[in-house]
């Protein structure tokens, strides 16, 4: 493995999936080979394989070569709450080393791994683990999602302030429009702008194709942090 990052969002259901999918995709029309990962899930569903869950489907989807579900998932759990609480409901410990196993595998097959987290950054896993401990271990670069709806710029500077605070280095931001009707959108993105430490990578509008700013955030991505091929 060359390369690998860590998506992060300011909250559930901003869009982590969206952004994390579509720069696996995009990063693989530059050459390297790449797979995504979502280390945790909650809310799967049973089917004849097994407990699967929609965004790690979508990261094994978009990965080239298509990896082992397992190796996208390897934590699945069934209940569509918090992970630390489906986990507990299920029986099931949520194993650092395990996560860590099936991010080894991938990246044995892979040029760049794209890990995308579970909720906001200090989501609990279980006692004594926290969604941040993947890319803290793993000493991965985050991109943190923001989604741009009231109250983004408070979410997305705390959420800033707590990667870097950890340890992490904060690659960049992508805003991502989940508010259709946000007021100030413009004022507000150039606000984040101004006050997070880390450059835009994009902006994606709502119910607007991802995939051009997804294409212009993966050459960033390719070029200055992870790998440069001919």
């Amino acid at each position: 493995m060359k390369g690998a990052v860590f998506i992060a969002g300011t909250d559930t259901g901003i869009g982590k999936t969206w952004v994390a999918s579509g720069l696996v995709a995009a990063l693989a029309t530059l050459g390297p080979s790449v797979a995504g990962m979502k280390p945790v899930a909650s809310g799967c569903v049973l089917t004849p394989d097994g407990l699967r869950n929609d965004d790690a489907l979508a990261l094994q989807a978009a990965s080239h070569p298509r990896p082992t579900y397992d190796d996208v998932n390897p934590v699945a759990l069934a209940d569509a709450v918090a992970p630390h609480v489906a986990a507990q409901r299920a029986g099931v410990d949520i194993d650092m080393p395990a996560l860590r196993a099936a991010f080894d595998r991938l990246g044995t097959g892979h040029d760049l791994v794209v890990v995308e987290g579970v909720g906001g950054w200090l989501v609990p896993l279980g006692p004594g683990v926290e969604v941040s401990d993947i890319p803290r271990q793993w000493k991965l670069p985050v991109i943190l999602v923001v989604g741009l709806r009231l109250g983004c710029i408070s979410h997305a500077r705390l959420s800033a302030r707590a990667i870097v605070a950890d340890g992490c280095e904060l690659m960049g931001w992508i805003g991502n429009q989940v508010d259709p009707a946000m007021e100030a959108l413009d004022d507000n993105i150039a606000t984040l702008d101004r006050l997070l430490a880390a450059p835009c990578l994009g902006i994606l509008g709502h119910d607007q194709p991802a995939a051009p700013a997804l294409a212009v955030a993966a050459r960033q991505i390719h070029d200055r942090w992870l790998i440069n091929f001919p």
